[in-house]
């Protein structure tokens, strides 16, 4: 019989979480640092990180701060030869880098309004994948969590490129996780709902916030540490025979 409390342990093991300088990434890099893993984390800016390494040492694991954007693919690349250069392993990957820097009416999003996001939240998506499972095919076993959203299935106004870049990882998710599951690489999905980051509180500061709250049956929006425990259960052996699904943390935003 497996242990439970065992399988959802991380000692050993390493991790890297990209968009970790604030908000859900910056929760998800503290719950794997408390699981027990040695966490890589990545953000655009290197101020985002500076109090996140004192954070993570904290809980007695190594640390690795690498700035980069997800967008560019030899950045990527880089982040994956030093991690791997480091640690020897890369076990586990949480894609939570992402923007959503426009809330416009579709007709009038501009052609670099739409490449902006996304090439960060889908391109950056599967280059993270592509170079972490060139690492654990070879390993031949490893976990990759995509951070997706609860309106890759949703529909929201003004926040197209964002729905879509978001679908596309859903199915970019699935199509990886057929690809590699005889490889022994697992990869999933996990789709927030409505947390207060510095992301989204713009919004649910605006008119937009009392519907938002309607559409939630738990009555609230969520803290991001509430969402650390799903990335901790994808990334470990807890959830070894899950493979191509999402894992849905929304308050009941997509029960109705």
């Amino acid at each position: 019989m497996t242990d439970v409390n065992a399988a959802l342990r991380l000692d050993g093991k390493t991790a890297w979480v990209t968009g970790a300088g604030k908000g859900l990434g910056r929760a998800i890099a503290v719950a794997l640092s408390q699981a027990g893993a040695t966490v890589a984390v990545t953000a655009r800016t290197s101020g985002d990180l500076d109090t996140l390494d004192s954070q993570l040492a904290g809980h007695g694991g190594k640390v690795l701060v690498l700035p980069g954007s997800v967008a560019d693919s030899a950045t990527v690349r880089a982040t994956v030869a030093r991690i791997t250069e480091e640690t020897g392993r890369l076990d586990a990957v949480v894609n939570c880098a992402g923007i959503s820097p426009h809330f416009t009416r579709s007709e009038h999003v501009t052609d670099d309004d739409w490449r902006q996001v996304l090439d960060v939240n889908l391109q950056g998506t599967f280059y993270c994948c592509r170079e972490a499972g060139r690492v654990m095919l070879e390993q031949r076993f490893g976990s990759i969590v995509n951070v997706s959203s609860v309106h890759a299935r949703t529909g929201f106004e003004r926040i197209a490129a964002y729905a879509a870049g978001k679908g596309g990882v859903e199915a970019l998710s699935r199509a990886l996780a057929v690809e590699w599951a005889d490889r022994g690489v697992r990869v999933n999905t996990l789709a927030p709902g409505y947390f207060r980051t510095d992301l989204s509180s713009g919004l649910l500061d605006s008119r937009w916030g009392e519907r938002i709250l309607r559409g939630i049956p738990l009555g609230r929006v969520g803290d991001a540490d509430e969402l650390g425990g799903a990335a901790v259960f994808l990334a470990s052996d807890a959830s070894r025979f899950v493979t191509g699904t999402t894992l849905t943390v929304d308050g009941g935003w997509t029960a109705w």
